[in-house]
């Protein structure tokens, strides 16, 4: 409101009256000169000013609890005195070389510079020679002993048409086997050029020869043979190879009747596994191969014992990173060095079926 105008005056004038009235009834003291004015703030100030150092009377147990805060606060203060001395008085460490947090080595960092890594240990090598030795001893004295109660010995007959170098190493070595045991042995030899019906008459005449109770035909046959319509024609009592369909069926099928014959390339890579102590059960088995003599029927039988097979063939996508987790590996690729060992964790066991030649300058046939 401006101070010139009728209502500002007349509001001061309220204000005086209600002063005045205040005086005379003594509700506030009259009005002090400066001076007074002065002396009551000194006076205020010196007061707070001792209240301010005055001690405080507090309980007992308040004074504990901060008796106790102050003990921990000290034991906490040289604590961290002796933690930081002890530091100080440690020894310098070694610097580390730096690697990433994924573990790779950073590009200024050399070889030179890391220490040097723990050496690999050895592989342990499957004795095949001594497990099979231990085997035909077994199968010596059952033949012995078959003789003594019946007087016949088991008889084998092989069939092998062409001259291929490795079918030609396994009939030599299953004509040795038998004979070895007692085996009564036949072995027919025909040439690559032999027709399919020349091939099924010699199996014939096998099925026929009350002498013989298992015929194997040496595969692969040449390709103008049916190797299914020539398997097909052995009986299925003298199937030794276990390739007959009621034989593959059987080995598939999980209970029921177990086949009368079983591949035996495949059974002796279990032979070698479960009598070098190899558990297979929960284990992860990965077959090279996927052939009907060795890669199909193994991958069946580690199945059947609780295995986790995976079976790499020509059209897998980067086989190394499938080989890599494998616990168990074998090998049937028919090709000499196709499974690296970079490809194999440590404790993998391995089983090489394959026989495959490779060139060597130092022997007299310029191969081993």
């Amino acid at each position: 409101v401006p101070t010139e105008s009728p209502r500002w005056h007349s509001r001061r004038r309220l204000k005086n009256q209600v002063q005045h009235t205040q005086r005379t009834t003594g509700s506030i003291a009259a009005p002090a000169t400066r001076r007074q004015r002065n002396k009551t703030r000194r006076t205020r100030t010196l007061r707070h000013r001792n209240e301010s150092h005055r001690v405080r009377r507090i309980p007992m147990s308040e004074a504990r609890t901060l008796m106790m805060g102050v003990a921990a606060g000290a034991a906490a203060a040289v604590g961290l005195h002796s933690i930081v001395a002890a530091s100080m008085r440690r020894e310098p460490e070694e610097p580390q070389s730096p690697r990433s947090p994924n573990g790779a080595i950073p590009k200024e960092t050399t070889l030179e510079t890391l220490p040097a890594a723990a050496p690999r240990p050895e592989a342990e090598k499957i004795d095949g020679k001594a497990i099979a030795a231990t085997i035909r001893a077994e199968i010596k004295r059952d033949v012995a002993s078959m003789i003594a109660a019946h007087g016949v010995a088991p008889g084998l007959a092989v069939v092998i048409v062409g001259e291929r170098p490795d079918s030609a190493t396994y009939v030599r070595m299953k004509k040795k086997a038998a004979a070895e045991v007692g085996f009564h042995s036949v072995s027919i030899e025909m040439p690559a050029t032999a027709s399919e019906t020349e091939i099924l008459d010699a199996v014939c005449r096998l099925n026929a020869d009350a002498a013989v109770h298992g015929i194997l035909v040496q595969l692969p046959l040449p390709d103008h043979v049916d190797e299914g319509r020539i398997l097909a024609a052995i009986h299925v009592d003298k199937d030794a190879d276990g390739f007959a369909a009621l034989n593959v069926g059987k080995l598939c099928l999980r209970g029921g009747e177990r086949p009368s014959a079983v591949a035996c390339t495949p059974k002796g890579c279990l032979a070698l596994l479960e009598r070098s102590g190899v558990v297979l059960s929960g284990k992860r088995a990965v077959v090279v191969g996927r052939s009907n003599i060795v890669g199909m029927p193994v991958a069946a039988l580690l199945q059947a014992k609780d295995a986790t097979v995976t079976v790499v063939h020509s059209r897998t996508k980067d086989p190394a990173s499938i080989i890599k987790d494998a616990d168990v590996v074998v090998a049937a690729v028919g090709r000499a060095g196709f499974v690296k060992g970079a490809w194999l964790k440590p404790g993998c066991v391995v089983v090489d079926v394959g026989t495959n030649f490779v060139p060597d300058a130092t022997r007299k046939s310029g191969k081993r």
